[in-house]
């Protein structure tokens, strides 16, 4: 289980942009912390992981099993993320969004 956290916090930390100090200071986690989370030496719990899915604009499901309970959370989610970030997004990160979600899910 450690694995998949530790794989989704690293694409997490790399699609944002993030360093784990950047991660540390949004979160005040201390930066030995994040290490052993990013390594998979230990598993954040609780407060941590709350703290830790807000400042990467996910949710704690999605670092522990890497989905959603439903399609309602789903979109419930993307609708929390585009509000959250949407003064840092790009015109085309807007528009690229956009699309996804009205072509929906192709799966």
């Amino acid at each position: 289980m450690a694995r998949g956290i530790t794989e989704r916090l690293s694409e997490l930390l790399s699609s944002r942009g993030m360093s784990q100090k950047d991660l540390s200071t949004k979160t005040g986690i201390t930066e030995s912390a994040i290490s052993h989370y990013v390594k998979g030496d230990r598993i954040p719990r609780g407060a941590n992981l709350s703290k830790i899915a807000e400042a990467l604009g996910t949710t704690t499901d999605y670092l522990l099993d890497g989905k959603s309970a439903n399609k309602e959370d789903d979109l419930a989610t993307a609708r929390l993320l585009i509000a959250r970030n949407a003064n840092d997004m790009t015109q085309e990160e807007r528009m690229e969004l956009m699309k996804i979600l009205i072509q929906g899910d192709s799966d």
